[in-house]
């Protein structure tokens, strides 16, 4: 039989532990910048050869990548995204690379399909995002793009690969 006692001291650990979980992320939402497009548009500014655009909704090129980034002020989100190629001249091994780039190698970045392109995408709510992570992802997306056909990386760190099978 459980006595009344036990469930409170149970239902007090279970606060302790969340109450501890939270307090462990407290620095990290300490540190959202309340990112806007104005703090953003800076950011692309800064890290492009040229962009055009405003507002929410601009295309740079990065060392010859077209990006485009779209942002939502009052939905709080924000992409960057960089179209490979044509879903026509992807073969079925370069799709089954992606997928497993996108678990292994990919890290914040992610290819995805849409409208018949191949994209290399980065996706974050808008207002926690930071200056770094913005910059961040600009290289991350770059990357992605470039390694598209050999490592499929958006930096130097994956996660470890179980021993793959024959595709």
């Amino acid at each position: 039989m459980i006595i009344i006692e036990d469930i409170d001291t149970h239902r007090m650990k279970q606060l302790t532990i969340i109450f501890l979980s939270l307090s462990f992320l407290l620095p990290y939402y300490s540190q959202a910048q309340d990112m806007d497009n104005t703090q953003l548009g800076n950011i692309l500014t800064s890290m492009s050869d040229s962009i055009v655009g405003s507002n929410g909704q601009w295309q740079m090129d990065v060392k010859g990548a077209l990006m485009i980034c779209l942002t939502d002020e009052t939905h709080n989100r924000m992409r960057i995204i960089s179209p490979i190629k044509s879903m026509e001249e992807v073969s079925k091994k370069e799709m089954y690379e992606c997928m497993e780039a996108n678990f292994h190698t990919a890290l914040d970045v992610k290819y995805a399909v849409s409208e018949d392109v191949m994209w290399a995408v980065y996706i974050h709510p808008l207002k926690e995002l930071t200056a770094d992570q913005a910059r961040d992802a600009i290289k991350q997306v770059f990357f992605a793009v470039m390694t598209y056909g050999t490592t499929y990386s958006s930096t130097n760190l994956s996660f470890p690969e179980a021993d793959s099978k024959e595709n």
